[in-house]
């Protein structure tokens, strides 16, 4: 009998261990999973669509700009979520993926609805042309064309006008809200082009550096006329000279760098851009 009931009590106490580990990891791997499942697999989009909530928010801060911004991380994470939930299988994946689309649709509202809450409707304008070319990106995206030139083109344009926004619930002038999106515009399609066309040429297929160049010279007379006109800081037309070098230089130069390389190198000059540029902005 002494001896059922130590075998009993070391069950007992061996069994919430066991549970416990068990549920534990239980969790982790359904947040892994989750994350899997909502996390773009382009890691470059990372970059250039985060990149201009950052400048928003640092350069023209507002509560109502960090509840846009919500809304702005959410529609990210949204894309995967709502290509499986439309033309995905009917699984387990699926119903997941339904119910990301859920929370995170719910999330991107609340924010945009504390944004109105805090500055009102006529201060979003800019969130009109926004989500014209974030509908064009959706299409392609759910015509499994989201790698297509047109298709990054448009994510890249709809996350590069949101800046305006962040602007304008600062309570910038039109003028200026329309600059800070220029600036970031003119940093993330030059540099779209100019990735398609370095990969595309690092694997030996046909590429033209002639859209790229033209794009990245426009951005520097942009840039420059901003500066001119006292609406943008010098900064950032230094930083759009810088890319439009680096563009040259690559897409002129034998040399190959690997995808890992430029992927690391455009982090970090955007990072750095944003926080220069952010910094030295400073609003009529």
């Amino acid at each position: 009998m002494p001896l059922r009931s130590n075998d009993h009590r070391q069950r007992f106490e061996v069994t919430p261990n066991v549970l416990g580990v068990t549920s534990g990891e239980s969790v982790r791997n359904g947040m892994l999973e989750i994350f899997k499942l909502i996390q773009p697999k382009e890691h470059g989009s990372w970059s250039l669509a985060l990149e201009p909530l950052a400048l928003g928010l640092l350069a023209a801060p507002s509560a109502a700009g960090g509840a846009l911004a919500i809304t702005g991380f959410s529609a990210f994470f949204l894309r995967r979520p709502l290509k499986l939930a439309i033309i995905g299988k009917t699984d387990s994946r699926r119903t997941l993926a339904i119910i990301c689309l859920a929370v995170l649709g719910m999330v991107a509202f609340a924010g945009l609805a504390l944004a109105v809450r805090f500055e009102g409707f006529t201060r979003l304008w800019a969130l009109i042309p926004a989500a014209l070319f974030g509908m064009v990106f959706v299409w392609f995206d759910l015509q499994n064309g989201a790698r297509e030139g047109y298709a990054e083109l448009a994510g890249v344009v709809a996350f590069g006008i949101l800046p305006a926004a962040f602007g304008a619930l600062a309570h910038w002038s039109t003028v200026e809200s329309i600059a800070l999106a220029m600036v970031m515009l003119s940093r993330s399609v030059p540099t779209i082009l100019f990735v398609r066309t370095y990969m595309r040429r690092r694997k030996g297929r046909p590429a033209t550096p002639v859209p790229t160049l033209i794009a990245a010279g426009l951005a520097c007379s942009l840039t420059g006329c901003l500066v001119l006109l006292h609406v943008a800081p010098w900064p950032a037309a230094v930083f759009v000279f810088i890319l439009a070098a680096r563009s040259l230089w690559l897409l002129s130069t034998r040399r190959r760098f690997s995808a890992k390389s430029i992927g690391i190198a455009e982090l970090a000059l955007g990072v750095v851009m944003v926080l220069t540029v952010a910094t030295a902005w400073k609003p009529l």
